[in-house]
């Protein structure tokens, strides 16, 4: 609360209250908030702290009323209990009501294109201004497309349609630094437990994966894929520890690779003694793995928050071209990786 001066009542803090806190004029802080998209991005970044310092909210049912708009995005997203999931979803919150936008989210429990099609519709039916669309939609279609041309959509986890942004990591790099890290540590090859066939982030790291082994000269072997879950990655370690050869694994998420490590310390397997192990998300039971997890960190939170000033500036200017984002793992490297037992000194090629 602002307080007026002293004796007053507190009140709510308002516009001018941002501005002064963000050394800028109310006119700024309006266009910030407006996503318009002519505001540098240092300056845009100065009101969204203050507006989080002062707790400021607009008041959006009296701008519903004397603009017609709804200050309303709507989310697409997958029915899961995944962590990655619900920090991009919290990224996407904490900024869209730190710019005066609600978030209406429109859940589905399967990847059909129909399902997507009918989340999209409930959103439209709504009045949301602009949609992000966090789903891995590999294939469309011409509702879709039409959908997504008539509302200012942005699109994550790999998505593409005609008329969308995008804002992506760069999956394929996320798997050739794990892979290439594996390589590096003298193991001859890296077997890889991959996520479901339907994702597209999924596709991405195999194929970096491959593509890794490849440019190194190496043998591929053949993939085994899960469900993003640990029980899939648990089922996929009681393979791999019976395979003598096995050295080092390439685990398409953190959830999955806490149930390969498991199902190998039960096949008597030792990490990384016996065999490393590399996931990627870097969620936050990651460093409290055991042994704590080497993985490719993605940032999902500002993933989120990338989407929605992308959608705001979007939705201030439809006619814009919209320019991809793309976001770059890093390689976060713990104790579930070693060199290969029987590597000479020197690191292998990668």
């Amino acid at each position: 609360m602002v307080k007026q001066s002293p004796g007053d009542q507190e009140r709510p803090p308002g516009m001018a209250d941002v501005a002064r806190v963000a050394g800028v004029s109310a006119q700024t802080v309006s266009r910030v908030l407006s996503g318009h998209p002519n505001v540098q991005d240092r300056t845009r970044a100065k009101v969204v702290a203050a507006v989080e310092q002062l707790g400021y909210r607009r008041n959006n049912a009296a701008r519903m009323l004397s603009s017609g708009r709804s200050r309303t995005i709507g989310v697409v997203t997958l029915q899961t209990t995944s962590y990655s999931r619900a920090a991009v979803i919290s990224g996407i919150e904490n900024t869209a009501q730190a710019a005066g936008y609600a978030v209406s989210t429109a859940t589905t429990t399967s990847l059909d294109t129909s399902a997507i099609e009918r989340a999209l519709a409930r959103l439209a039916d709504q009045g949301v201004e602009g949609v992000i669309l966090s789903v891995p939609l590999i294939h469309s279609s011409d509702r879709i497309e039409q959908l997504t041309r008539s509302t200012p959509t942005i699109t994550i986890d790999g998505s593409r349609t005609d008329a969308t942004g995008v804002v992506a990591v760069d999956q394929d790099l996320a798997a050739r630094l794990a892979t290439r890290h594996l390589l590096d540590l003298g193991h001859e090859t890296v077997w890889h437990v991959a996520g479901p066939a339907r994702w597209l982030e999924a596709a991405s790291r195999r194929d970096g994966w491959r593509t890794a082994l490849e440019d190194a000269g190496r043998s591929v072997p053949p993939p085994l894929e899960g469900d993003w879950s640990p029980g899939s990655g648990y089922r996929a370690g009681l393979i791999l520890g019976r395979i003598p050869d096995v050295t080092a694994v390439f685990v398409a998420s953190d959830e999955m690779a806490f149930g390969v490590i498991r199902a190998l310390h039960e096949c008597g397997r030792r990490v990384p003694e016996d065999i490393s192990v590399v996931g990627v998300d870097d969620i936050e039971l990651a460093e409290y793995c055991t042994p704590p997890l080497t993985t490719v960190a993605q940032p999902f939170a500002h993933m989120g928050a990338l989407a929605v000033a992308q959608l705001l500036r979007h939705i201030a200017d439809p006619g814009a071209m919209a320019v991809p984002a793309s976001v770059e793992p890093e390689l976060v490297v713990r104790a579930s990786t070693a060199r290969c037992p029987d590597a000479a000194g020197e690191p292998g090629p990668g």
